[in-house]
Parts: C-alpha cells; sequence; structure tokens
C-alpha cells in the first residue's frame, strides 16, 4: 500500500510541554514515519469573546508541526492521535480548555473530507498562526486544497499580533 504524505499540528499548555511533545512524536513513531519536525513555538493562549480575539487565562502554549508518511487512512489515524493524546493524559472538559496535549490532523495529501468526526483540512488551520508559522517551516509550498494557496501564502496574511507565535528559548 502506498504510503500518504500528512501534516499533523502539536500542542500542549499542561505540564512539562517540552517534553510532553517531544515524547507524542516518539510514541508517534511506533506507527507513523516522521518526515520532518518543525521549531518549536511558545503562543499565548488566545480565545475569542464577542467576535474578538484575545488571550485567555491558560499557561502558554508550545506548538509545531511535523510531517508524516502513513498507510493508514484518514479516520483511522485521527483515531490513533487522539488514543496518543489520552496517553498524554488528555482530558476535554471543555472547548478551548487547557491540556497536556492537542494533536491535529491539518493534512492528508490534498483529500477534502468533511464528516462529523473528521475534517480536512484542518477548518480552523488558517486563521492560526501557531500552526501556519511552524508548517511553513517544513512544508512552505503545500497546497491548501480548498484555499488554492501555500501555507508560506497562507503565513503572510496573518497580521494580528496575537497569530504571531515565538520561536521557543528566544
Amino acid at each position: 500500500m502506498p504510503q500518504s504524505k500528512c501534516a499533523i499540528a502539536l500542542g500542549s499548555n499542561l505540564g512539562d510541554s517540552l517534553t510532553i511533545v517531544n515524547q507524542a512524536l516518539e510514541v508517534m513513531q511506533s506507527r507513523l514515519q516522521i518526515l520532518a519536525v518543525s521549531r518549536w513555538y511558545r503562543t499565548k493562549p488566545i480565545g475569542y469573546r464577542s467576535g474578538v480575539m484575545m488571550v485567555v487565562d491558560q499557561p502558554d502554549f508550545i506548538n509545531g508541526c511535523a510531517l508524516i508518511a502513513t498507510e493508514i487512512e484518514p479516520v483511522p489515524l485521527l483515531q490513533f492521535l487522539l488514543q496518543v493524546e489520552l496517553y498524554f493524559g488528555r482530558l476535554r472538559l471543555e472547548a478551548g480548555s487547557a491540556r497536556t496535549l492537542d494533536l491535529d490532523l491539518l493534512f492528508y495529501e490534498d483529500r477534502v473530507i468533511v464528516t462529523p468526526e473528521l475534517h480536512l483540512p484542518h477548518p480552523r488551520m488558517t486563521d492560526r498562526g501557531f500552526v501556519l508559522f511552524p508548517l511553513a517551516e517544513i512544508a512552505p509550498h503545500w497546497q491548501h486544497p480548498t484555499q488554492n494557496r501555500s501555507v508560506a501564502e497562507l503565513a503572510a496574511q496573518l497580521d494580528h499580533p496575537l497569530c504571531q507565535p515565538v520561536p521557543y528559548g528566544n
């Protein structure tokens, strides 16, 4: 069976986040081939109130992206990523809550899938600097299949200060 190329976003803002995201990559290597990993970024936790983007009262995130190759189809891949989140103690208490690990399937080749359990490409990735900036490091030319623009072009459009993650350690 041929391997498919995928992009995954990783994030954590509870516990030792840097260790968690690095260990999550190690766990994922048990079933996935890791092709590339971005730098890690520190990101302010953001939310929306009355349609206005604002920092919420949570610890900062560590975010990054990985490119993978896999033979696993999209829905079973999502289920595997959710299992990895659970392994690291992810609790889904309410939308936008702090979390030990968040793994989002961003792209699966150029597939467009909309089902109750999976939306590809990830529906909110184009508004998220903490996704687009690290993804642009490792896949700048990847074309968003419904926006017909590259990841680098999408990242360049983000001009809100809260969309600008800071490379970790700087």
